[in-house]
């Protein structure tokens, strides 16, 4: 997955080389996809997302909104993150994600909870005009079987009195 800092460092000529590879291999891994399964299915919504960054970038340029980079900056080797910092910032993302986790549990939780209390009040107007229309097909369903046996239990006693 490409960062926008790296992509910017990146000169037009290689913006396009890197799209076209990118369209390419997005070409190819969806061929694949149906004909049969493949081992890493999310590496085309990767693929997807790396291309609209860099026709992004490239219209940026081409808008005059970002600069181009000059020829020093696109020949010298991009600057990485120590690896000290890579992980720290995984670490931190980890949390984040983690602690979001549970305050959404606690938010389901804490609804569950109010909709016990209040019985159900919060049930959509459609749900209760669904229950509604079932209980009155019930109620319906059991008047027309009592009558079925009314009627065959007065036509047996009908025929007993013969």
């Amino acid at each position: 997955m490409l960062r926008s800092d790296e992509i910017r460092e990146l000169s037009d000529e290689d913006l396009s080389a890197r799209v076209a590879e990118l369209e390419e291999e997005r070409f190819r891994l969806k061929f694949r996809s149906a004909t049969e399964t493949l081992e890493d299915p999310l590496r085309l919504r990767f693929i997807r997302r790396d291309i609209a960054r860099l026709k992004t970038i490239a219209h940026e340029r081409a808008l005059g909104i970002t600069p181009t980079p000059s020829a020093e900056e696109a020949e010298a080797p991009a600057t990485r993150k120590s690896a000290s910092r890579k992980t720290a910032t995984r670490k931190s993302s980890a949390a984040r994600k983690a602690s979001t986790r549970k305050a959404a549990t606690r938010k389901t939780a804490a609804k569950k909870a109010a909709a016990k209390k209040s019985g159900g009040a919060r049930k959509s107007a459609a749900k209760k005009a669904t229950a509604r229309k079932s209980a009155a097909k019930k109620s319906t369903a059991k008047k027309a079987a009592r009558k079925s046996s009314a009627k065959s239990a007065g036509k047996t006693a009908a025929a007993r009195n013969r």
